[in-house]
């Protein structure tokens, strides 16, 4: 099953390379899809000359495959955001960070003209919240914060021993059946103590790229 799933976000990945122009700025995401659309990029030297990361591990393959890493800040503007999801539905709305980079990922895809989201068909869902909702919080406020998670309804577990790219600690919330994720989202943002939510649905995937055993489907 392992195999077959490379083989579906190779695919995948292989069709977000065909949405890059030539010698162009992206943006890139984390996670196991994103690592092989990494790999298409270095095995096409040229097609992109320059990207911006979402987290130190995907910045540190960007370079060793030969593209400049720059910081989002040098940029007056980002046409094209790739990136990958933990669970994804057909209105495009996603469940991100079970790598641990939700917030860096939520602000280059804020920056970006276009948002493509890249995933293998085990990812789509009619309804997010199976897979435990990533929350970002400042380390003081994690006990302040899971009791207010509690209270709302959710389980929500310390991911224990990691720290995220900026020093802050993860929430996985479980339990949780999310049928308005944008309200949802917007709610888990203004607990004092968030950095931010694992939601994208505010502002979702522009396209879905999904990869399945025989091709990829666009939403």
């Amino acid at each position: 099953m392992a195999a077959d799933g490379d083989l579906r976000k190779r695919r995948v990945a292989q069709a977000a390379l065909e949405l890059v122009a030539g010698a162009t700025t992206i943006g890139v995401g984390t996670g196991s899809t994103v690592n092989f659309f990494i790999e298409a990029l270095a095995a096409h030297r040229g097609r992109v000359q320059r990207a911006v990361s979402s987290s130190e591990a995907s910045s540190a393959r960007l370079r060793a495959a030969g593209i400049a890493v720059l910081d989002l800040n040098e940029l007056s503007d980002l046409d094209l955001y790739i990136d990958g999801a933990d669970e994804a539905t057909a209105a495009r709305h996603l469940i991100k960070g079970g790598g641990g980079a939700l917030t860096r990922e939520k602000i280059i895809a804020a920056a970006a003209r276009r948002f493509v989201c890249i995933v293998d068909d085990s990812k789509i869902v009619q309804t997010l919240g199976k897979f435990p909702l990533p929350v970002e919080v400042i380390p003081m406020a994690r006990n302040l914060v899971a009791r207010q998670l509690s209270a709302g309804g959710g389980r929500p577990v310390w991911r224990e021993g990691f720290l995220t790219d900026n020093g802050n600690h993860i929430l996985d919330v479980h339990g949780l059946t999310i049928a308005d994720p944008v309200a949802l989202e917007r709610e888990l943002n203004q607990i004092t103590g968030v950095v931010t939510v694992g939601l994208f649905a505010a502002r979702p995937a522009d396209v879905l790229l999904i990869g399945t055993p025989q091709s990829v489907l666009t939403r």
